[in-house]
């Protein structure tokens, strides 16, 4: 390593770690994912391996398990401290990444490891998505174009969503989206009932207020976050990769959104599913996503086999 680089690196707020370095850190954690389970957890077009889980998920597990204790502890000294009564205020963690970088099936893996640690039992999931505005709202307004960008969410019952799990109350929903009709499921709602661990998983959770809006940020509730990163050529790749298996599957649906594409040639979709990546996808990650990184607890930045490769986590 070179001066220069000495120099960046001391002022980083960030330790960094190889793929090797980090999974060393893993130490006597047991793996409590079966090979026949990782199946049921991955997204379409996300090949993730047992081995991928030894090596970044459990680490990041033992990680997290212990930052939940020491903030369990905290949150019990506090309460004697302020003669409070019981009560528990779940510990958030936010998700962020492109479309594309396999934030579902990360999401799906720290929830279901995370849940079999003795100190969090409880560990429930959400999406963002559900708090995207509906398709005929946004369609009145001119998004459909800007789907997932800041604006195409329903910032203020989001935040309140928040705001209402952070406080401990009981029962609080969370609206549901549906994949298969694009579009928010009327009246049906998940019931987030206190939790150990909240993950918060979605595009833009690490977004800041707009300049001269003195509201909170998503982030500000949570207590750990984490980005996917990725090359944007390799995402665009494996979006257009994604599409077209999409097409040979969910797409089928009568009742799928995307089944107009089924019909055309393996040519045309390639060059739709570019198009919108490249028009909506990549506006986003470039204008929206991207410049919130540096926001992350931890970053994770996958190759082109979509292993992670490197490890980035902020100093305390």
């Amino acid at each position: 390593m070179n001066s220069s680089e000495k120099n960046q690196d001391g002022l980083s707020p960030y330790h960094r770690f190889t793929r090797e370095q980090w999974a060393a850190l893993r130490a006597d954690t047991p793996l409590t994912l079966t090979a026949d389970e990782l199946v049921q957890l991955r997204s379409t077009n996300d090949p993730i391996s047992v081995e991928e889980v030894e090596a970044i998920y459990l680490p990041l597990s033992r990680l997290l398990a212990l930052y939940v204790a020491s903030t369990q502890g905290l949150f019990r000294a506090t309460q004697r401290f302020l003669g409070a009564d019981g009560g528990k205020v779940p510990y958030i963690i936010g998700v962020a990444g492109s479309v594309a970088v396999g934030k579902s099936t990360s999401s799906r893996i720290l929830t279901t490891l995370l849940s079999r640690w003795s100190n969090t039992p409880k560990v429930q999931l959400i999406t963002t998505d559900g708090f995207l505005l509906p398709n005929a709202a946004l369609e009145a307004q001119g998004l459909m174009d800007r789907k997932g960008f800041p604006e195409s969410y329903d910032g203020a019952s989001l935040l309140r969503f928040l705001s209402l799990v952070k406080a401990g109350e009981h029962s609080v929903c969370a609206p549901i989206y549906s994949h298969l009709v694009y579009d928010v499921v009327p009246h049906q709602h998940l019931v987030v009932d206190r939790p150990d661990i909240l993950i918060v998983e979605g595009l833009n959770v690490l977004q800041p207020s707009s300049p001269g809006r003195h509201t909170p940020f998503v982030s500000d509730f949570f207590d750990f976050s984490v980005y996917l990163d990725a090359d944007p050529a390799l995402l665009g790749d494996w979006y257009v990769d994604r599409f077209m298996r999409l097409r040979d599957t969910a797409f089928r649906d009568p009742r799928s959104y995307f089944n107009k594409y089924v019909e055309l040639t393996d040519d045309e979709a390639r060059k739709t599913a570019l198009d919108i990546w490249c028009r909506i996808n990549l506006r986003n990650l470039e204008d929206n996503i991207i410049p919130t990184k540096e926001r992350a607890s931890l970053i994770l930045t996958k190759g082109a086999n979509h292993q992670v490769e490197k490890v980035a986590l902020r100093k305390l």
